[in-house]
């Protein structure tokens, strides 16, 4: 049985953050968030890196991880270019933005052939979900369905300020039937968890599930995701900032009925970094996972 591929969303340009936060250095001895992403996968079976990037940015990247990652897993950078579209469709003279996420896995089509797990670059997911991850990857690679892997809300609030997160909604099989995104999520002062809804303030329970963007595909995805590309280049092409986004997708295979997505839901902690102000929060986080005996202080020896 051929070990899954762990997929890592890496084009982002850090606007918000000031610079390339994929390279950025969290651990005590340099380490980023990618290099605990790949610890863990690596240890949970995963057999195969892919990293979405830009060409802008690709010799500083390749140099910075390719000593880093030799003899220790397959690797292979792919770039995420505007003009890499169906055949017969072009990018408008005026577009600079990118596809989004949809597109960002479906350039990666010539490299992937077995199951796959998809995350983002500069989020830290924890130990257990990429065991949970390889686990039903391995296990139902030859089944069609796809998953995701959710967390309790409780888990990913920020001391910071408000959230934007995901709420998975399932049926009594645990399989997906939609994500609602809801922004500035955030507990206040008697503990409560809610977030505005016009006049009104929803609440949501501690134990809500969450999706973070951490995915598991089989190869099918290139072929659906091929399919509602062009229809979404056929109603939004024009546009110059639409972009089709992993949900997107997911959602429309689900109400179609083409294939069911199976929630697998997590204890782990996740946090990531948007802001320059959210990093002494993640070099605390990492330093408490070191003390704790998750990790090495030096991750790779």
């Amino acid at each position: 049985m051929s070990k899954p591929t762990l997929l890592i969303l890496a084009a982002g340009m850090g606007s918000r953050y000031g610079n390339l936060k994929q390279m950025d250095a969290f651990g005590p001895n340099d380490e980023t968030i990618i290099d605990y992403s790949i610890y863990d996968a690596i240890n949970a079976g995963f057999g195969k890196l892919v990293f979405i990037i830009r060409d802008s940015f690709r010799e500083p990247f390749e140099a910075y991880w390719k000593p880093r990652l030799e003899g220790k897993i397959d690797y292979v950078f792919v770039n995420q270019s505007l003009d890499d579209l169906p055949s017969g469709y072009q990018v408008p003279a005026e577009r600079t933005k990118p596809w989004g996420t949809s597109h960002a896995i479906w350039v990666a089509r010539d490299q992937i052939n077995e199951p796959f797990g998809v995350i983002n670059a500069d989020d830290y997911y924890g130990v257990d979900s990429y065991k949970q991850l390889a686990t039903y990857l391995q296990d139902n690679a030859a089944g069609k369905n796809y998953c995701v892997v959710a967390y309790y809300l409780r888990n990913t609030l920020s001391t910071h300020g408000t959230v934007n997160r995901g709420v998975c909604k399932m049926d009594d099989q645990r399989h997906l039937v939609n994500v609602k995104e809801c922004i500035k999520i955030k507990r206040n002062d008697d503990g409560i968890i809610s977030y505005p809804d016009g006049e009104n303030d929803v609440t949501l329970e501690e134990e809500t599930l969450v999706s973070m963007n951490m995915w598991g595909f089989m190869p099918s995805y290139f072929t659906h995701c091929t399919e509602q590309f062009v229809t979404f280049l056929d109603d939004y092409g024009d546009q110059l900032t639409s972009e089709f986004f992993i949900p997107t997708l997911v959602d429309h295979l689900i109400k179609s009925g083409e294939l069911n997505v199976d929630v697998l839901d997590t204890e782990s902690d996740w946090f990531g970094v948007t802001y320059p102000d959210d990093k002494p929060y993640v070099i605390e986080k990492i330093q408490s996972l070191i003390d704790e005996g998750v990790y090495p202080s030096k991750l790779w020896n």
